[in-house]
């Protein structure tokens, strides 16, 4: 009787210690944006992001606002020539829930433009960190490497401050025209009629409320930044960006026209007019 007891008690044992082996080891692994670390503390793990899926790139944009953004585009010689234009070209990613963008190129008779939209959402790994936050981070960084102007006092922040810009540079307050205001919206000292050094430019330079800036009323947060270059060509290419970030996704738009006579640089109202009418259905879009 009592060897009997003892092969019970040691029974009894082993059935313990094989449950706790067992106990908590699952199958699989955690979600892909599953945040790391300890789950054995007790600090409170970050709120993941708002959004866990990307719109298509490529899809972005319907035909009426390619028409207007790419006014070469219906010059195809052919319907299957118009289709693969209106499509776009994917960028290379490797999780389009992570990252999606898409390129639109057309050349016209009388310019090349071309446009590009990126989605990329954001997922933070640390526990302590949350996917919006990091969202905020990357973005700031973009901002810091647009290098912005410092705003004037008549610069508006709102993307439809354009629509009631006029023109003339504004004046700083010693009454010379030598400030920030005077600079071209990529900072090149380029007149209306875009020739570089003109004795006209201090009177018909970018006005304030067209140079880059940082945007209101689009998303949580935006910036605007216009460039003028001329590069190699004699002909001068304009590039409007526009980025912005909603929660923990962050859109970058990139719009660029170059004419093919030299005679004139792209406006940069009509430009950023464009660019920021897409930005807004693209925010609407994210939030629909």
């Amino acid at each position: 009787m009592q060897l009997k007891a003892y092969v019970s008690g040691a029974a009894v044992l082993l059935a313990a210690v094989l449950a706790g082996c067992t106990s908590g080891g699952g199958v699989g692994g955690s979600p892909p944006d599953s945040k790391g670390g300890d789950t054995g503390t007790t600090a409170p793990v970050a709120q993941p992001g708002k959004y866990r899926t990307l719109p298509e790139a490529c899809g972005a944009a319907d035909h009426d606002t390619l028409d207007t953004l790419l006014p070469g585009i219906q010059e195809g010689t052919d319907e299957a020539q118009q289709e693969k234009a209106y499509a776009g070209e994917a960028t290379l990613t490797y999780d389009t829930d992570r990252r999606d963008g898409c390129d639109w190129k057309v050349a016209s008779a009388a310019a090349t433009d071309h446009l590009f939209v990126d989605f990329e959402r954001v997922v933070s790994y640390d526990n302590t960190v949350s996917d919006e936050s990091k969202a905020e981070e990357l973005y700031a960084a973009k901002q810091t490497a647009a290098d912005l102007p410092e705003p004037t006092a008549s610069t508006s922040a709102s993307p439809s401050a354009s629509a009631s810009a006029s023109g003339g540079a504004t004046p700083s307050p010693g009454g010379s025209n030598t400030g920030p205001a005077d600079d071209n919206a990529g900072g090149d000292n380029v007149d209306a009629s875009g020739t570089p050094g003109s004795p006209s430019a201090s009177a018909s330079q970018t006005p304030a409320d067209l140079q880059s800036r940082v945007l209101e009323d689009l998303g949580d947060e935006a910036f605007l930044d216009d460039k003028l270059n001329t590069g190699s060509s004699t002909a001068q290419q304009r590039t409007v960006t526009v980025v912005f970030r909603t929660s923990n996704a962050i859109v970058t738009i990139e719009y660029s026209e170059q004419p093919t006579s030299s005679a004139s640089a792209p406006d940069s109202k009509e430009m950023q007019d464009r660019a920021l009418k897409l930005a807004q259905k693209l925010t609407s879009r994210l939030n629909g």
